[in-house]
């Protein structure tokens, strides 16, 4: 399968897991606490910082009526655009946070809302697009983001088959050569039953793509099972504190969680390795410890073998126990000094 190639990070499954920290709201109205989540989102070995660029105005309208109101969850009773007018990342600090992100080394890069967000990302140089669960369903938005030759990066919550194999379609046919899916439960938070993780490699035989996870839970457990699934990438929202009051932050990993991911992750993914029925250097070191064949009392030349004067016991340094039956009744060639490990040379052939 080929990898796709974000920055200088190449992805796919013979890469390690790329990491994506999702800032979403958890700047809460401050770019302080932006740089904040890129600097932590570095330290804790994080491949990339994602945005969200939109504004209440690019994603919805301002309205009070029922169908523009929130009913349940964690944002119950605002409307949409009270909702994104307080999420949103202004636009105006899209260069500072591309330009600290650079400086601090770390990808970053965003999900565009509309047309007019992927024309502000491309003129500050993003190296890729990520299309929200929410609007897989936009082609026009998908064909744009293709367009830019940019590698492009799918959620697939809420999505059915034929959406995903519409909105994939749309990408392909518009010029995106490289294409991930992220499988995603939409939300927030999800629960780990709810991710169906075999979805991954079904994704993965369909489309022939990259596939990933895009992870609503609370806690990792979930994110490192989906790598031996297939998920080259695992994107998961990030704060600086979960109980910050920002619309995302309750369901956010903390930095201790985010170095749990990154650490998890990896080893999640060594642990895959290739099929092997050899033994690890770390046994070699141990195949002492086996159990073999000792002869426990003292004999002398030309005695027989029998099951009083022989056990299977650790250590491993004698024959192996599966020639018990097959030394029986043989003679010792000289005399043994109990306790001894039996070789085939001791005995009369």
């Amino acid at each position: 399968m080929k990898s796709i190639e974000i920055g200088d990070i190449k992805i796919g499954p013979s890469e390690p897991p790329f990491i994506i920290a999702e800032m979403s709201a958890n700047h809460n109205g401050s770019i302080e606490n932006a740089f904040k989540i890129i600097d932590k989102a570095k330290e804790c070995g994080a491949s990339a910082v994602k945005m969200q660029t939109y504004t209440a105005d690019t994603i919805t309208l301002k309205s009070d009526s029922d169908d523009f109101k929130i009913k349940g969850g964690l944002w119950d009773g605002k409307t949409l655009y009270d909702l994104y007018e307080e999420a949103h990342t202004p636009w105006h600090w899209h260069k500072e946070l591309f330009d600290y992100a650079k400086e601090k080394q770390i990808i970053i890069f965003s999900s565009p809302f509309d047309e007019t967000a992927i024309e502000l990302l491309e003129d500050l140089g993003a190296p890729a697009y990520k299309i929200a669960s929410f609007e897989l369903v936009d082609h026009q938005l998908i064909a744009k983001a293709a367009q830019t030759g940019k590698p492009l990066i799918m959620s697939t919550g809420m999505a059915n088959h034929m959406e995903i194999s519409e909105a994939v379609t749309c990408a392909k046919s518009n010029g995106c050569d490289q294409l991930a899916l992220l499988h995603c439960v939409s939300g927030y938070p999800a629960k780990s039953e709810e991710y169906n993780l075999m979805t991954l490699r079904d994704l993965q035989d369909s489309f022939g793509c990259i596939v990933g996870l895009s992870d609503h839970t609370l806690n990792n457990i979930t994110a490192f099972t989906s790598i031996p699934f297939g998920a080259s990438i695992i994107e998961k929202h990030f704060t600086l504190d979960r109980k910050g009051g920002g619309p995302d932050d309750s369901f956010s990993l903390e930095p201790e969680g985010l170095v749990d991911l990154v650490e998890g992750s990896m080893s999640s993914w060594l642990s895959i390795g290739r099929v092997n029925y050899e033994p690890t250097k770390g046994e070699q070191e141990n195949i002492k410890f086996r159990r073999s064949l000792y002869v426990t009392q003292d004999l002398k030349a030309g005695d027989e073998i029998t099951s009083s004067v022989i056990r299977s016991i650790r250590p491993g340094y004698g024959l192996s126990p599966k020639f018990y039956t097959q030394i029986m009744g043989k003679k010792v060639k000289q005399d043994i000094q109990a306790p001894y490990p039996l070789s085939f040379e001791d005995l009369e052939s």
